[in-house]
């Protein structure tokens, strides 16, 4: 929002009663004395007039390893979401980026800031995300051939993007893929009938889970983390 609207919005001022205060130096943005009314006001910005705080919202990111028996969601009925592990004042802020399901574990990010989140999880920006899976059979040769080409899923009849198999034993295997589909690593497994028995994501993007966390730990991303989205 532009800051001459955005002063009008919080404070029920006409447009030449703004424009005064801009006039009068009273308006600073970031701790800098702002005039021009055009300027751009983010949702993380720390907009003041005079000694008037008007918005201050700091910016949150967070990683936790996310143990089995969460949910990614915050409100359920039977489990605790992983969104709990996150023991901080301003918590009800926090979104997630990216889902886990209940008996999925490993990196798992949560965040306020949305346009962030979205460019880490949109399909459309090709950032990796890195799974170790173990199966109860041994993956064949023809599984590894099929998810590197696309493989057609349905109902939603859609073909998923190629996906990149290592192989780390006889049944078990790192996995990346480039979107996040309802359950799809399960449900592209199960096209072999082959169940998947652990699944834990090691990696979004350039942000790899920390391995000093313990299950269910959690800490701030650094500065790099999050410039790297």
């Amino acid at each position: 929002m532009r800051l001459d609207r955005f002063l009008n919005h919080k404070l029920r001022l006409g447009g030449k009663a703004v424009r005064q205060l801009l006039i009068e130096d009273r308006v600073k943005l970031n701790g800098e004395i702002v005039r021009s009314g055009t300027v751009e006001v983010g949702e993380f910005c720390r907009v003041s007039v005079d000694d008037r705080v008007l918005q201050d919202r700091e910016a949150l990111y967070y990683m936790i390893n996310k143990p089995a028996g969460y949910v990614s969601v915050r409100n359920d009925p039977v489990y605790h979401s992983a969104l709990e592990l996150v023991d901080i004042p301003n918590n009800a802020e926090l979104h997630t980026a990216g889902r886990l399901d209940l008996d999925t574990t490993g990196l798992f990010i949560v965040t306020n800031d949305g346009a962030w989140s979205r460019r880490l999880t949109d399909p459309d920006s090709k950032k990796p995300k890195v799974y170790r899976v173990e199966t109860s059979r041994p993956v064949s040769e023809a599984c590894e051939a099929l998810f590197a080409e696309g493989m057609r899923l349905l109902p939603e009849d859609i073909v998923t993007q190629p996906a990149k198999l290592e192989r780390l034993g006889e049944r078990e295997v790192r996995l990346i893929i480039y979107e996040g589909r309802y359950r799809q690593i399960k449900r592209m497994f199960w096209r072999f009938e082959n169940k998947v028995v652990a699944l834990h994501r090691e990696r979004m993007g350039d942000i790899e889970l920390d391995d000093r966390l313990e299950p269910g730990q959690f800490r701030s991303l650094t500065e790099d983390e999050i410039a790297s989205v």
